[in-house]
This record gives C-alpha cells, sequence and structure tokens, in this order.
C-alpha cells in the first residue's frame, strides 16, 4: 500500500511540475558560424515594450554572466561580433471556469405544455494568469541579420518577491542558453 502511495505522490508532483515549468524555444541560423562571434554589445530593439530600470539590470546581468560561460565578453566598442536585445513583456490570460449547480427550473410539464426550460444555474469567475515572456535576439553585426532567437515563459513575475524573481531569471537564462551556441553543422 505504501508503494501505491509513494508512486501515486511521485505521479502528482511530476504533473504539478510540468504545469509550471518555463516553455523555451529557440532558434537560429544553421548556416552561421557561430564560432566566430566572441564579443557582443546590448542594443536596444526598436518598437521593444519596457520594463522597469530594476528589471533590465537584473535581465541584462543574468545574460551577462551565462554568455560569459560560453566564452562570449561583452565590449562598449561600436564593432561588436554581435548585437543582442530583448523583449521583455507581462502578459495575462483570462481564464474562466463555470459549473453547473443543477439548482434551478429544468424542463417539464408546466400550465398544460411542456416547457423545455433550461435545466440549473450556471456559475462561474474569472481569474487572471500572468505569463512573463522573455525574447532574447542575437543579430551578426557584419551584416545585421537575426542569427539566433530565443523566447522563455513563465521568467517575469511582477508580484513575486526579488529573490524569487532572481530566482526565476537565473533558472529561464540558464535553460534559454543551454543550447547556445548551437551544434556546427556536419
Amino acid at each position: 500500500m505504501k508503494k501505491i502511495s509513494f508512486i501515486w505522490m511521485a505521479l502528482m508532483l511530476m504533473l504539478v511540475s510540468s504545469a509550471i515549468a518555463q516553455d523555451v524555444r529557440y532558434n537560429f541560423d544553421k548556416d552561421t558560424d557561430f564560432s566566430k562571434f566572441k564579443t557582443y554589445k546590448w542594443v536596444a530593439l526598436k518598437g521593444a515594450a519596457t520594463v522597469n530600470d530594476l528589471v533590465d539590470k537584473q535581465i541584462k546581468d543574468t545574460v551577462d554572466a551565462q554568455l560569459a560561460t560560453k566564452g562570449l565578453s561583452k565590449v562598449d566598442t561600436d564593432n561588436p561580433d554581435l548585437l543582442i536585445g530583448y523583449q521583455a513583456g507581462i502578459g495575462t490570460e483570462k481564464q474562466f471556469t463555470s459549473y453547473d449547480t443543477g439548482w434551478g427550473y429544468g424542463p417539464g410539464w408546466y400550465r398544460g405544455g411542456w416547457y423545455g426550460g433550461g435545466g440549473g444555474m450556471t456559475t462561474g469567475q474569472t481569474s487572471t494568469i500572468y505569463t512573463g515572456q522573455l525574447a532574447l535576439d542575437m543579430n551578426d553585426s557584419a551584416n545585421k541579420d537575426l542569427v539566433w532567437r530565443g523566447i522563455v515563459s513563465k521568467t517575469i513575475d511582477p508580484k513575486a518577491k526579488p529573490d524569487k524573481q532572481q530566482k526565476n531569471l537565473t533558472k529561464a537564462i540558464t535553460k534559454l542558453l543551454k543550447n547556445y551556441p548551437p551544434k556546427p553543422k556536419s
């Protein structure tokens, strides 16, 4: 009996953790030689929504730390190998949950005739779900082409405490850049 209980708990834990896991997606130019990139510079993406200065610094510092482990160096000169920019956003999704109370007038005979009215009252509630996304773009500075783009969701939560925000951001950026640079084509 204990074994069944343990298996049930393990399955539930996996289900819950997958429901709150960060979704990571990336794409890259398969014809690009990523080994030639050694330096990068931060740029603002035109038309991108802005975040407050604290979040901007957290994002850049976290990306800088991860890129340093990949052998890239940040420079402030006008001739870096890569131009890097990000977009961050807090979107909201509405979730509607409804249920039938089973209470109310249903179909039946009414004043000598068949009445096919509803079978109860439907009640519902709406809640808002915040999904923070971060998209990171890398452009080859020589020809200004986008060579790598990654997006990670459930990264930025404005309602979380600062230490939780940083923990989520670090985890997300680590996952996002896990497969950077892409393996050379064979």
